[in-house]
């Protein structure tokens, strides 16, 4: 069996597990998994396929490795370093929060976990956004305006660290109601 038969299995598994999702978004009204509702039932279910994940992180890069304990094999799942700056933290709590979320995205995508979206939530639950006030740009505020399709929207979204995410809800429901106007 390879790597992938291994990983499509296990994630086959994973998903057949009641697992209770205990975070909770109190701003936006909804649960999601904290790292630590799934990381455990996600070691048993990748040890009893073979397979074995190690994360690691550069300055630029945070990487889940998966690799098949028998052949060696290897996946690579990789995303781009956020930051945060979190009020009255010293700057290792604040690589600490970092590296915890991107843990937790990198798991999310190497089992294809489904969690709440919010650009599709937003469209679905509150209707035609609100005339807003217009705040100052962010450093994503280019790269929203070049965005041409809701698809890729979604797609920048959901690589965003969640801290990144909140910080640029109103930017990003602005741009998905100028995409759907037009």
């Amino acid at each position: 069996m390879n790597i992938y038969t291994r990983l499509n299995a296990a994630r086959m598994e994973f998903h057949m597990l009641q697992l209770k999702k205990t975070g909770f978004n109190s701003f936006s009204k909804y649960n999601y998994f904290e790292l630590g509702d799934f990381l455990l039932p996600a070691l048993h279910t990748l040890a009893n396929h073979g397979l074995c994940a190690v994360v690691s992180f550069t300055e630029t890069l945070a990487t889940l490795t998966l690799t098949e304990v028998d052949s060696g094999t290897s996946i690579l799942i990789t995303s781009p370093m956020g930051s945060a700056d979190l009020k009255g933290c010293h700057v290792v709590q604040n690589i600490g929060a970092v590296e915890t979320y991107q843990r937790r995205y990198l798991w999310v995508a190497l089992l294809e976990i489904v969690e709440h979206d919010a650009v599709e939530h937003d469209a679905v639950d509150q209707g035609p956004p609100a005339e807003k006030k217009v705040a100052k740009p962010s450093k994503h505020s280019a790269e929203l305006k070049a965005i041409a399709t809701r698809e890729e929207l979604v797609q920048l979204y959901k690589s965003l660290p969640e801290a990144t995410r909140l910080e640029l809800k109103d930017e990003f429901s602005a741009r998905r109601a100028e995409l759907e106007a037009a």
